[in-house]
Order: C-alpha cells, then sequence, then structure tokens
C-alpha cells in the first residue's frame, strides 16, 4: 500500500491557526470554531458530519462517517477542547523553536485532530475505505469535565465498531498507550458550628479539624504496589482566623485500575461519615467514578502485536506505556472494544506552557496511523 505524503509546511500552518484559537472546554464558542474547521476538512471529502450540542456549556461534538452503517470497522476519537483559559493563545501563540512547535494545546490533541484528518484522507484517496465505514467522533468536554456530556455517546460508538484508535499524542519517549488507569473525583463538605475562637469556643464544632482527619485517612490509602493513588487536591474552609469554623470543603482525585478498590475507598468514606471525630460535625459526600480502567483485552494484545510489526516496517522504535492520565478510550475498552491510544505525533508538557510537539515525528506517526488504519478496516475478528 502506497501512502501518499503529508506536506508538513502546510500541516503546521493549519496547526497554527488551531492553536491559535482559545478553546476551553468551557467556552462554546472556541471549541465551535475547532469544530467548523474540522467539519469542513472532512466534507471536502465527501464525509457526512452530525453535529451534537449535549449541553449549552460546551461546544459542538462531532460524529464523522464516510457512510451510513449499522457497524463500523474503526472508530476514531479525539478531542477538540483544551485546558488553558480564554487569552492563552494571544500571551502565548504558536511558535516553532529548534524543531519543536509549542503552544496551548498543539499536542493535547490539535496535532492528532490533522493527523487523524490526514491519514483518513490518504487512505480514502487510493481507495482503501471504499467499502469500509469508519467513525470520528470528535468531542468538546474531555478535559476538566472528563468527557461528562459526550461519554456515553463514545460508549455508543464504540459498542457499535471493531476496534477504537485514540490521537492522543505518543509519550514523549515515543511509546505508545495501552493501558491507562481510572478516575475518581469526590467532593467532601463538613458542616460544623461556628463559635468565637475566645469567647465559646468549647461551643464550637471545628469542620475543618473534622475535615483533616478525613485528609490524613484518604491519603493514607494510596497503595503504589497496586498502582492506586488518592490525592486530595484542594481543600477550604473558615472565614476568620478568631471564628471556629462552620464550613470546610475537600476535593479528591482517585487514580486506579481495579475498581474494587474505588469500592472500599467509598466504603470508608462511608464509615466517616456515619463515625464523625468531632462530634457534632456532619459530613456528606458526592461524585464517582469519572473514567473507567483502559485495561488491555485479548483482542487488544493481539493489535498490539500488530501495530509492533507495522513500526518495524517503517523502521520506528516505539514501545507501549502504561498512563495515569485520562482518555476517551476508557470508555471505548469499557464497552468491550479493543483500543490503542497515543497515535498522534510525539509531544510533552501537556497542560503546561511548556506543552510541545516534535516536527519531525509528524510524518512518520502519520504513516504509522495510515497503516494501522488500513490494518483494522480489514482485520478478521
Amino acid at each position: 500500500m502506497e501512502i501518499e505524503g503529508l506536506e508538513v509546511s502546510n500541516y503546521l500552518r493549519e496547526l497554527e491557526y488551531l492553536v491559535n484559537i482559545d478553546s476551553v472546554s468551557s467556552d462554546a464558542a472556541g471549541t465551535a470554531k475547532i469544530a467548523e474547521f474540522m467539519t469542513a476538512k472532512y466534507r471536502s471529502l465527501g464525509w457526512q458530519v452530525k453535529e451534537h450540542n449535549f449541553n449549552d456549556t460546551i461546544g459542538p461534538c462531532l460524529e464523522i462517517t464516510n457512510k451510513v452503517a449499522a457497524q463500523y470497522d474503526a472508530l476514531i476519537l479525539a478531542h477538540m477542547d483544551t485546558v488553558f483559559p480564554i487569552g492563552t493563545a494571544k500571551e502565548r501563540p504558536f511558535s516553532i523553536i529548534n524543531g519543536r512547535a509549542y503552544g496551548p494545546g498543539v499536542i493535547d490533541c490539535k496535532a492528532g485532530l490533522l493527523s487523524g484528518y490526514y491519514a483518513l484522507s490518504s487512505l480514502e484517496k487510493i481507495g482503501k475505505l471504499t467499502s469500509k465505514a469508519i467513525c470520528v467522533f470528535l468531542n468538546s468536554d474531555h478535559e476538566g469535565i472528563s468527557s461528562k456530556y459526550s461519554k456515553y455517546h463514545s460508549e455508543k460508538l464504540a459498542k457499535r465498531s471493531k476496534c477504537t484508535l485514540v490521537l492522543e499524542a505518543a509519550r514523549a519517549n515515543g511509546n505508545l498507550v495501552h493501558k491507562r488507569k481510572g478516575i475518581g473525583r469526590y467532593y467532601i463538605e463538613v458542616d460544623g458550628v461556628a463559635a468565637h475562637a475566645g469567647v465559646d469556643h468549647q461551643k464550637g464544632r471545628n469542620a475543618i479539624e473534622e475535615i483533616a482527619h478525613w485528609v490524613l485517612a484518604l491519603q493514607g490509602r494510596t497503595d503504589y504496589a497496586q498502582e492506586t493513588t488518592l490525592n486530595i487536591g484542594k481543600i477550604s474552609g473558615g472565614t476568620s482566623i478568631s471564628a471556629v469554623p462552620d464550613k470546610a470543603k475537600a476535593e479528591l482525585d482517585i487514580r486506579f485500575y481495579d475498581k474494587r478498590a474505588v469500592v472500599e475507598i467509598e466504603e470508608m468514606m462511608q464509615g466517616l461519615a456515619a463515625q464523625p471525630h468531632i462530634v457534632g460535625t456532619t459530613a456528606n459526600v458526592a461524585g464517582g467514578i469519572t473514567r473507567p480502567s483502559m485495561l488491555p483485552n485479548k483482542k487488544t494484545e493481539e493489535l498490539i502485536h500488530v501495530i509492533d510489526e507495522i513500526g518495524k516496517s517503517l523502521q520506528m522504535d516505539f514501545g507501549w506505556t502504561a498512563s495515569g492520565g485520562g482518555s476517551d478510550g476508557s470508555f471505548s475498552a469499557a464497552a468491550g472494544t479493543p483500543t490503542i491510544d497515543g497515535l498522534g505525533p510525539v509531544g510533552g508538557g501537556a497542560h503546561s506552557s511548556q506543552e510541545y510537539l516534535e516536527i519531525d515525528t509528524v510524518v512518520p506517526r502519520y504513516k504509522l496511523l495510515c497503516k494501522t488504519i488500513a490494518y483494522v478496516v480489514d482485520w478478521k475478528m
């Protein structure tokens, strides 16, 4: 199969356009501009684009297909939003320094958006997709709110697909991703009794003191051997140094492979709420699992071996990484669909001011993606 070349200069011009659009998840207008661009690109191929508006607080999500089908030979996932607030693109717009491209969202996941389009465009032009059914799903609520509104549609599409390929970036060392931790987010709120710290201290019930017991107990449940981590990332409470605080809040992040660990932690929190350390305080917990674990099944392992062989044929050297970060591939894998992640170009520094794309990986990773798609659409499962 002869793969059509990719014009890197044009790719970078389009990437510059995308990066210089603020598209934080909470800005529906910004992600709508990204969606408009991607809609035009796919419609230029004659593909159908269906816009989903799952919630007024986020931008549109795009379901893109080359034909109407009950089942798809491949589902391709990527996201159009970033974590960076409005104004970031103006403060540090797209730039190229020493072979790296920089800018908000350059590798997470705007380069992946473009690479996916160009790979499918190339395969379309050589007739590889003529009798195949492909679905591309691009969401706008990946960052910050863990695909809260779009995840059900991702799962639905995955159940109708032979396999899923995710266009998140390859790791900084070039590795692809075959496994990811699940994510849980919990919000703890403690109510106590306010009192003057000097006059009526004994009448108060210190909400901060109670939540401190929660913090120590939960942090202590981190188990590196089982790769389960708990992190209290935010805490607040009180109104004045001279008042016993009657309110305290904490936010908990859990990363896990084994869901049973989360069940145990939830039971622990129920116990803490039922028997407070500070009598007279009450606690409420909201939240739950936002992303399931992405665990490889036998078909995923088979596909990993195939991609290794494709890489060798392209003289590419890469391995496989298990990641603690979140991906929409988790929803696909939880639906039982073989899922491969990290098929975008190589880069690093995601979610930071140093986020970068290795420009010399754009073409090799585009070729790897082309050949991987070409394989899976003919894959006999």
